[in-house]
């Protein structure tokens, strides 16, 4: 069901927001431009970025740290005035990291932020478990309910896990960061999230009670199929849409496709999806250069917008991580040191 293209008319709810000074701007820069790339090293890079963004008043400080560890927060936040490279290669197109990048601040932001709201986590099923994730447009995955595409708007969805036990927002992340490092030529791309406490508030009773019931399967995310499916379905065991008390729900929705188990199971579903683009629920951002995203993976569903992609190095690039708060509840899928998970 494509709901977001309907967004824009009726406006949508301001989303919280902390803007950088120039000063700790300019402070934080001068100590991520030193800084050799974190890939491969993101224990020592850890302890480098932790001392950077010391930089950051008290009280901003605080408000990244209780993003990450309160219930009562909201579930989405944009940064602004980060620090960027001093220059930029072309925007790569195959979906990997850019051979031709020469600095990485970039890659110093994204990671500091992480590192304030726990610790980051890689897949072998997700950019062949880098920590640090390039988001664009790939040519062959342009019309794929994947990071790669462009010409469809990517459906609400969490980032979900393929799990052998059949439930795929056990070993999840908690949270995601997106850093722009470039939007796209026309700056026409827009992140949504729906946060669940909105959306329960905007869902009749009846709805909320169906979405509750496990009435479900989800497919399991597009890097599982196509690497170990051939692109075909792997469906979840039943499961609940909406799960946890109405004052800090949990939500699960696959964007690669949900199949129904009952009539009023797809109705719901279509309640959902419709207010999620309701003006007292959406929360957009359009990102650019110099702007991050902070997601809780949990307490809400986000979508994206299709745009055009040239894949002439002026495209949209985002950088992502997966953050969980503790490493240790999924520690048997885990190589050892514990952040990149196997299949």
């Amino acid at each position: 069901m494509d709901t977001i293209g309907f967004l824009g008319a009726g406006g949508s709810k301001e989303i919280a927001r902390i803007a950088l000074s120039d000063e700790t701007r300019d402070r934080i820069q001068a100590r991520l431009a030193v800084l050799p790339n974190p890939e491969g090293r993101v224990d020592e890079a850890s302890a480098q970025l932790y001392r950077a963004f010391a930089e950051l008043p008290e009280s901003e400080l605080q408000t990244f740290l209780d993003f990450g560890r309160h219930t009562d927060m909201p579930g989405v936040m944009l940064v602004e005035n980060l620090p960027v490279d001093p220059t930029l290669p072309p925007t790569p197109n195959d979906g990997g990291p850019s051979r031709d990048k020469s600095t990485f601040v970039s890659e110093g932001v994204l990671l500091g932020l992480s590192g304030l709201l726990g610790e980051v986590v890689s897949f072998l099923t997700e950019k062949d478990g880098r920590a640090v994730h390039d988001v664009v447009p790939v040519a062959a995955g342009a019309t794929t309910q994947t990071s790669q595409g462009s010409i469809v708007n990517l459906n609400f969805h969490n980032d979900l896990v393929h799990d052998e036990q059949g439930h795929y927002d056990v070993s999840n992340p908690d949270f995601l960061v997106l850093n722009c490092l470039r939007p796209d030529p026309e700056k026409a791309a827009m992140t949504v999230y729906a946060d669940g406490r909105d959306l329960l508030g905007a869902l009749d009773p009846d709805t909320v009670a169906t979405l509750r019931k496990p009435l479900f399967r989800l497919n399991a995310p597009g890097g599982y199929t196509r690497m170990f499916a051939g692109g075909k379905q792997v469906l979840s065991v039943p499961v609940p849409i909406v799960s946890g008390p109405d004052h800090a729900p949990e939500l699960a929705v696959a964007a690669n496709g949900v199949v129904f188990l009952a009539d009023e199971a797809e109705v719901a579903f279509k309640g959902l999806q419709a207010a999620c683009v309701d003006p007292a629920v959406a929360q957009v951002a359009k990102l650019d250069a110099g702007q991050a995203l902070l997601i809780n993976n949990r307490k809400g569903i986000h979508a994206r917008s299709y745009f055009t992609a040239t894949y002439q190095g002026d495209d949209r690039w985002l950088q992502r991580t997966y953050i969980r708060r503790t490493l240790w509840n999924i520690r048997d899928r885990a190589d050892a040191g514990g952040r990149r998970l196997h299949r």
